[in-house]
């Protein structure tokens, strides 16, 4: 499983980019419409905003701040849902500590530690019992965690995220995924926008605008 890598799917994408815009996407250039559309967990007006990642990953650690701030300026418009990749499989410690925290609901208070833990102060959060001494020293405490490590529920869906993964086509992070039918990425961008990293992460959220706007009007 890469991260992200741009010139590699650039090459692999033959289109055209005449008249390419981010803020007028096309797909097969800044997006990729799925062949096998999948069933949102959403119901009304809103748009689902599935964001695959991976805590290890640079480029999903560099791209967060600018990632909330987009869904925080998104409101009501959608409903976000966050897929860790499992990177060494059916039992990732990186994919069963997010699973952990959603179940307790910790996402909001730890998302952004964990990120910082691994990137900035260098903990290796690649082991289940790093990860669990590194989360009792950081506010939960080590039962309550332990106890929803092990429940049935994370443990089952732990082993479905292959099969989740594999579904939506998904074969890097970070990427997004509106409406289960819209599927685009920095990398994916990059055919478009080959510009820095910052610029191109400007871009792909110019591209999730967009697709946002275009699931909404089916709605």
């Amino acid at each position: 499983m890469r991260s992200l890598r741009f010139a590699l799917l650039a090459a692999s994408l033959v289109v055209s980019t005449a008249f390419a815009s981010p803020t007028d996407p096309k797909s097969g250039v800044e997006y990729v419409t799925l062949a096998q559309p999948q069933p949102v967990q959403v119901a009304g007006k809103k748009v689902e905003v599935i964001e695959f990642f991976m805590y290890h990953c640079p480029h999903c650690n560099a791209l967060e701040p600018s990632f909330e701030q987009w869904v925080k300026k998104q409101g009501d418009n959608i409903v976000l849902r966050r897929i860790h990749i499992p990177s060494q499989g059916a039992s990732d410690p990186e994919a069963h500590l997010y699973l952990t925290l959603e179940a307790l609901g910790k996402v909001e208070q730890m998302h952004a530690k964990v990120f910082k833990a691994m990137h900035v102060d260098r903990v290796r959060l690649v082991k289940d019992d790093v990860i669990i001494d590194w989360v009792s020293k950081n506010g939960i405490d080590r039962a309550t965690f332990l106890n929803a490590w092990n429940s049935f529920g994370v443990m089952t869906r732990l082993r479905q995220l292959n099969k989740i993964v594999e579904s939506y086509k998904v074969d890097g992070a970070p990427t997004i995924v509106i409406d289960g039918k819209y599927q685009t990425s920095p990398a994916i961008v990059y055919n478009s926008v080959k510009g820095s990293e910052p610029q191109l992460f400007q871009a792909t959220l110019q591209v999730m605008d967009a697709l946002v706007a275009k699931a909404a009007k089916t709605k």
